[in-house]
This record gives structure tokens, sequence and C-alpha cells, in this order.
């Protein structure tokens, strides 16, 4: 068989990896077939062989029951003949009598030994036959153990190359899905589950030449493994924890004021979830009112002051102590919206925006100039509270939404990637514009929502979306997810996965920011990279890699089972069940996540379709045995050697 590994191994741009598939396109063809053992062969027959004699005697034993009757017959008529010879001497009987007597008894005694004889020759002829039999059963029995010999060489090779095409075969294949794609919506998993994942999505991302920002909501570290990674392959990410890294978070600084003005209505929104879009319309003609009295660059500390004066919070004259707002500022923000009983509502809204965006009032008063990085991680810190981090991410999220759409669109999609980690705790119509917004500047989106919320149904999988479902521990989730992926599917899971799934390493610590200790010069960094063994060196993941290449060795079994609830309520901590749709209909694939498998001699970054054709074009015979052939893709797309797609 053919080693179609070294063709397969280079990551390939066009492609977002998501996993491997465990496939056994070769079975176990179990022991070997067992050699016949020979039948203990009878040493040739002589005169004084024990097991001739014991025929012979046997056979004398039963002729001479059967000639008794002839013995004793014969015997009486000599006796016969003896008499009528004594009578004839003695007188008693005339000779010619006697002698016809004699003749009439001894014939009848010649013709019983006569037939004595020929049974004692019977009985030679038949041991010898039986020797004859014994000898041709002999040869007989020689031919077949030599024919018997000649088969069980055959089986034995045809099963060594069986063994030999199963032993060298791959066995984890890669899951991936074109970048024609425009987002991957992952439902589902745990914070170790989405940490394999967001690592082996992100490394083949930046080892492919791209670029990534990741959003990290779940409070949980996912992209540390992540970080560390792009440190070895040569890259200095860049990783603002918020709320504390706020103040170097020059992120929206560059808006005009009327998408300012839009970002902020919508990070107020968060607090407000029964607020509709006539609403959001009206806080954000104040804040443009705001924002036209304020000038360019007005930062948030200078909208909140606008605010209190708008709705007569405070003592202005504190501000213009501080020099937040001019006294011409504040004179025209007193005559914005009028005088008298109408205003109550705008003076009720300004208190209300006013109090949310306080929370703001740090972003971007310390920011520095920060070198350019392929990785940026923007997280929230598990410490602050939990609405006020929902506010950073809405606002980080709402201010990348504005940059994309003021940014060109790239000439090769999924260049630059956004991963959102938590994105359910995200507004809908934030989640809308994000999408549309990645969508027509070709930057590719990875969504991960940790529960199926009402808002979330409504968005999985629409538009030109692949949908991934990793373990789902709600009952009402899994219902949705099986009925959404189809439950007459039958996945294999491989052994390996749910053995390395109940000993995964925890996520420990949280995130280091870097923003504070950026420096613009770099050390000279070694410009050779490799994805497996810089995967092995530096997470967590790889640090178990012998240890579970060693398993691997052992752990070949694996087991199907159907997409129903209570399986994906129980699926292992890195299995992700991909979906997406191709010109030959939907595909329903479980790969394994686990970044760590790439350090595997059998894996390789080739798709099981192209590479299942590669090895029925080269071995026929396993062309014949396959019962229902591979749909035609065509041929593979352009592979990208990611040592070339960094330079």
């Amino acid at each position: 068989m053919a080693d179609v590994h070294p063709e397969h191994a280079q990551l390939q741009a066009d492609r977002i990896y998501l996993g491997w598939q465990y496939i056994l396109l070769h079975p176990d063809p179990g022991p070997p077939p067992k050699r016949p053992s020979p039948v203990e062969e009878q040493p040739p027959a002589d005169e004084d062989d024990p097991a001739r004699l014991e025929i012979l005697r046997r056979e004398r034993l039963q002729e001479d029951m059967l000639n008794r009757p002839v013995r004793l017959f014969r015997t009486f008529m000599l006796v016969v003949t003896a008499l009528i010879l004594a009578a004839a001497v003695a007188g008693y009987l005339a000779w010619s009598f006697a002698l016809l007597g004699v003749v009439a008894a001894g014939g009848v005694a010649g013709i019983c030994t006569f037939a004595l004889l020929q049974g004692d020759r019977a009985v030679k002829y038949r041991v010898l036959e039986q020797q004859a039999k014994d000898e041709r059963q002999r040869r007989e029995r020689d031919r077949e153990l030599y024919r018997a010999q000649e088969e069980h060489a055959q089986r034995y090779r045809e099963w060594q190359e069986s063994k030999d095409r199963h032993d060298k075969q791959l066995t984890w294949y890669a899951v991936a899905v074109p970048d024609e794609l425009d987002r991957i919506d992952v439902a589902g998993g745990t914070l170790p589950g989405w940490s394999a994942l967001i690592t082996l999505l992100g490394a083949t991302r930046l080892y492919s030449g791209g670029h990534l920002t990741v959003l990290d909501l779940s409070e949980g570290a996912i992209a540390k493994d992540l970080i560390e990674l792009a440190r070895k392959g040569g890259d200095d990410p860049l990783v603002w924890v918020l709320p504390v890294d706020l103040p170097k978070l020059d992120l929206g600084a560059t808006l005009r004021p009327e998408a300012f003005a839009d970002v902020l209505a919508h990070v107020v929104s968060v607090s407000e979830e029964h607020r509709s879009t006539r609403d959001l319309s009206f806080d954000n003609a104040i804040l443009e009112r705001v924002l036209e009295v304020l000038g360019e660059n007005a930062t948030i500390s200078q909208v909140t002051a606008a605010l209190r004066a708008l709705a007569q919070v405070g003592d202005p004259r504190d501000d213009l102590r501080f020099g937040l707002i001019t006294a011409t500022q504040l004179e025209r923000i007193g005559t914005l919206f009028g005088r008298g009983v109408s205003d109550r509502v705008v003076i009720e809204r300004a208190w209300a925006l006013e109090s949310q965006l306080r929370k703001l009032e740090s972003l971007g008063t310390e920011a520095v100039r920060l070198p350019p990085a392929r990785l940026r991680v923007v997280s929230m810190d598990r410490q602050a509270g939990v609405f006020g981090n929902r506010v950073l991410g809405t606002y980080v999220a709402t201010a990348l939404t504005h940059i994309l759409r003021q940014s060109p669109a790239s000439d090769r999609p999924w260049y630059h990637t956004i991963i959102v980690a938590g994105a359910d705790k995200l507004r809908g119509d934030v989640l809308d514009r994000l999408m549309d917004a990645c969508e027509t500047s070709r930057t590719g989106l990875v969504l991960t929502y940790r529960s199926l919320t009402p808002t979330v149904r409504e968005r999985l999988g629409r538009g030109h979306a692949a949908v991934a479902f990793m373990r789902l521990g709600n009952a009402e989730d899994a219902r949705v997810a099986s009925e959404h992926v189809g439950t007459e599917h039958r996945l294999e899971l491989a052994q390996l996965t749910e053995t390395i799934s109940d000993s995964l390493p925890g996520l420990d610590g949280g995130y280091i920011s870097t923003v504070a200790q950026v420096e613009d010069a770099r050390d000279d960094r070694d410009e050779s990279h490799d994805l497996a063994g810089d995967i092995t060196e530096s997470t967590e993941w790889g640090r178990t890699a012998d240890k579970i290449s060693e398993k691997e060795r052992v752990l070949q079994r694996s087991r199907e089972f159907l997409v129903e609830p209570h399986q994906l309520q129980q699926l292992p901590t890195t299995s992700v069940i991909v979906t997406d749709a191709t010109a030959q209909g939907r595909r329903v694939r479980l790969a394994d996540a686990n970044p760590a498998i790439l350090a595997f001699p059998k894996t390789t970054l080739g798709e099981l379709e192209h590479v299942r054709d590669a090895v029925l074009a080269l071995d026929p015979r396993a062309q014949e045995g396959d019962e229902e052939p591979p749909p035609n893709l065509g041929p593979p797309p352009p592979r990208l050697d990611w040592r070339k797609g960094r330079q």
C-alpha cells in the first residue's frame, strides 16, 4: 500500500479545520490463519509389525469361528474313512464297498480341507488389502496435507498483506469545511472542549498565514493554549483583559460620531432586553446630538459628562473643573431638546444612558501605540461583575462590527477570522449585525454558544454556515440538536476519544495581559516552525502527546451510535459533530478536536473523501470490496505549505 501521508501533510489555506475523524479503511484482519496440523503418520508395515500381527490375529480368529463347523465335519469324515478301512481290514466289509466309502468320505474331507485352505488365503488377502487401503489413505492424507499447507501459505500471505495495510494505514483524517462558508456555529460544549477546538482552529489559521481575533466572553481563558502556541510560532499576541486593560483599549477610537453613537446605544441596550428597534433609535438620536456638541474624537467620559448635564444629575461645575466639557458645550446641551414637560422622557433616557456608560469611562484614556499582531485576544475578567462583562462584550462586538463595515472586502476569505466564545451572552441584533458585517467583508466568523436559547435557535446555521455540536448537557438542547442533525445518522466514536476525554486537563488560571508589556523591538526568532511540534511543546494538549500516542496503539477500537438526545448529552469533551451542505447533500461527520492528535504518526491533514479515493485507486482489490464507493467530489483543493504561507 502506498503511503499517502506525505501528500496530505500540508495545511490548506482554503480549509477550516475542526478536528479529526477516526476511520479504518482497512479493517483488522484478526489473528493469522491456523496452520494445518498433520495427522500422525503410520510407519510402513513389515512381517513383525504388531499392528499387522494384530489384524492377522483378528482375521484368523474370525475365520476360525466361521470354519469351525467345516473342521468338525472334516474330522467326522476322516473318522468315517478310518472306520470303513478298519471294517474292511477286519473282514466285516467287502473291499469293493469299502473302497467306495473311503473315496466318498475322503473326498468330502478333501473338499473341507480345500475350503479351509481357501479361508486361510482369504484371510491373508484381506490383511494385504487392508494394508494397501491404509497405504492409499496415508498417501491421500499426505496429498491433502500438502494442499492444505499450500492453501494456508496463500491465506497467510493474503493475511499478511491485509495486516500490513491495516498497520500502515492512516487512522485520523482531517475534518474541514471550505472557506466558501461565511460562518461556523458551535452549539454546546464545555470550556475544555472549546479550548481544544479554538486552539486547533486558531493554530491552523495562523500557521496558514492568516490573522485571528478572539473575543472571549466565557470567562474561562479558553484561548490560553492558543496564545502560547502563537508565541512558539514566532508571533507576539496582544491580550486585553477587561476591565483592567480598558484604558489601553483603543477599539472604536477612530469611529465616526454616528457610528460611535450606534455602538454606545447598543451597549446601553444590554440591560434592557425588551427594548425595541424604535427605542434604540431614540437612544441613538440622543447620543448623536450629544456627540455633535462634543465634536470629533470625544471620549466616553466626555459623553457621560454631557449626559449628566442633559439629565440634570450632579453638579456640572465638577465636570467643567475637570475639563470634561466646556461652558459653551454645557450651554448648547441645555438647549438641545428644548424646555418644558416634553423633555422629561429625554431626561430619563439621558440618566439611563449615563448610568450604563459610566462602566466605559476609562476606555482609551491610556492608549499606547501597539505593534501589529496576527493574534489578538480580548477577554473578560471572571472577577468582574456579570453585567459589567456583558456591557464590555457588547461594546467590543459592536465596535468590531462597525470597523468591519468600514473595511474593504478581503481578497482571501477567512484571511481574518473572528472567534466569539460565549456568543449567547450577546443580544440577537448585535449578533445579526456582526454576521452581516463579516459576510460583507469576507471575514471568517466562529460563534460558540453554551446553550441553545430561543435567540440562538433562530440563528443557528442561518445563511451559508456550518454547524458543529459538542456535548449538550441540557435535555431540551440535546433534543433540538438531534432534530437538526437527524437521528438516522450513525457515527463512529473512537475509544481513544472517550479515554482521553475522561482525563482532560482543567483550565487553570487566566489570561495575562500583554498590552502593558509590549515593546516595539522584537527578538530575533527562528523562522522555521512545525505546527505538530509546536503543539506538542507549547500546549497542555500536546504535552501529553507521547502518552496519548502510546494509548493510540492500544486503543484501536471504536463504537457506533445514533444521533439521539441522550447520546449528545454523553459526548466526550472534545467530540464535535460537524454538519455542512455540499453539492451531494448535507454531510454529517464526527470529529475529535483534540489538537494533540496532529502529532500522531497516523494523522493526516487530508480529508477522508480524497484520501479514500487515492487509496482505492492504488489498491484495486479494496475498490472491489467497497460496496458503496464514495461520491466523486472532484480533485482536492490546492494545498498551501504553511511554511510558505508565513513568509
